[in-house]
């Protein structure tokens, strides 16, 4: 009888288990997909934000047109070019120039040296201190010194 007792307990507790288990899953699934509607939701509310930024700007841009074409209406009275005004080539638009009044300025010109004379020869550099030529190095010159020198660059600070 103890026996027949101790089974029945034991069955009862795999059991009690068994559904608490199952219990469990579906808690689980069930709060995953209430997890994934949330995130469906605020995608869906940023969505509808940017929506709604876009469309206050479209309203904004829409009242300031009205408000530029009250405004030209009113003072400045632009009209948008016709037909006629669009020039076919470059024939027509040196037929539209003026010669130049009696007072005009002069146009502006641009000297331009030859080619063959881009190396201009500068001037010696002259020391502000003493007054003298300075000696030019090239860079390969003065990276063979400081390398015959050691590299030392503090001794040539000192000279």
């Amino acid at each position: 009888m103890i026996a027949a007792g101790s089974r029945l307990r034991q069955l009862g507790w795999v059991v009690t288990l068994a559904i608490c288990a199952a219990a469990f899953v579906a808690l689980t699934f069930k709060v995953n997909s209430v997890r994934s509607e949330v995130r469906l939701a605020e995608r869906r509310i940023v969505s509808l934000q940017r929506e709604k930024v876009l469309l206050e700007t479209e309203f904004e841009t829409r009242a300031s047109q009205q408000q530029l074409a009250q405004w030209n209406a009113v003072d400045f009275g632009y009209q948008a070019p016709g037909a006629n005004q669009y020039l076919e080539g470059e024939r027509q638009l040196a037929a539209l120039g003026e010669p130049r009044g009696v007072n005009a300025p002069s146009p502006i010109r641009v000297a331009r040296a030859a080619d063959d004379q881009r190396e201009m020869k500068l001037p010696a550099m002259v020391s502000p201190l003493t007054g003298k030529p300075v000696k030019q190095q090239t860079e390969e010159q003065g990276l063979a010194d400081k390398l015959a020198n050691g590299g030392d660059f503090l001794t040539e600070a000192a000279q």
